[in-house]
């Protein structure tokens, strides 16, 4: 059951936006708190590295925007927080029969495809409390095309697909808010490293061999896990190294 919706979060249900990451951050400075965003028709979603995000009806398009405590040095752990808190959500929407785990850096996996996207943006400077709007899709209802997927790349799947289930996107709303909420305290109080373990038990592949791309450069190695601040850990026939940034893809993906 959901925990309810948490104290001090705004909440705006929008029947059609471009994106709710650039209305979130819009909106950032009129808010005394955090707010979710949510669209039942987003028209220009972006996906990491500005590749596009389609919505079929029916899907989830939504967004945080909040202030969080540490400034720029804690907004990038909230990608994990979202993560976390999806799969909690995930989990409760779904039902105990499907398999959900965390793909680095960004992706949420549902039965071995791809079922959920995070990407967070941000406003402001390093000298003030930044808004970061942590904006998340999710195939509720229905999966994009596979021919929309670049090669390599995991498949996408939906919940509806997986499952069986219909969830309407402001139901999922209720089970999200509450999720980001508990493990973001977590991050607040406790700092990353609860964060980071609690990721790594529902990491994808770990001890597996995956493949790292940056730009041109393709690095493959044994995941190991993640460090201190969230970068990608591989043992490479080179020996171990860290990346930072980069897009994972599996051999033998779905």
């Amino acid at each position: 059951m959901s925990e309810g919706w948490p104290d001090g979060v705004a909440r705006f249900v929008l029947a059609s936006i471009g994106s709710t990451n650039a209305e979130g951050l819009r909106l950032a400075p009129t808010l005394s708190g955090p707010a979710w965003i949510l669209t039942l028709d987003q028209t220009a979603g972006r996906g990491r590295r500005g590749r596009g995000w389609t919505m079929p009806a029916g899907n989830f398009a939504g967004t945080l925007v909040t202030r969080p405590k540490g400034g720029l040095a804690v907004a990038a752990q909230l990608s994990f927080v979202a993560a976390l808190a999806l799969y909690d959500a995930l989990a409760q929407a779904a039902g105990p029969s499907v398999r959900l785990a965390i793909k680095w850096p960004n992706d949420v996996l549902l039965n071995g495809g791809k079922v959920a996207g995070i990407l967070l943006e941000s406003a402001g400077t390093a000298s003030e409390q930044p808004a970061v709007a942590v904006g998340i899709g999710i195939n509720l209802a229905a999966a994009p095309p596979p021919e929309l997927v670049e090669p390599g790349a995991v498949l996408p799947v939906s919940v509806l697909g997986e499952s069986g289930f219909a969830v309407p996107p402001e139901d999922f709303l209720d089970l999200l808010a509450p999720a980001f909420a508990r493990w973001q305290h977590q991050l607040e109080t406790f700092g990353f490293a609860p964060i980071r373990t609690a990721w790594l038990q529902r990491a994808a592949r770990l001890g597996e061999v995956i493949i790292a791309r940056t730009g041109g450069t393709e690095t493959e190695g044994v995941f190991e896990g993640i460090d201190e601040a969230g970068a990608l850990v591989l043992m490479t026939a080179e020996g171990r190294k860290v990346i930072p940034a980069a897009d994972v893809y599996f051999q033998g993906a779905r």
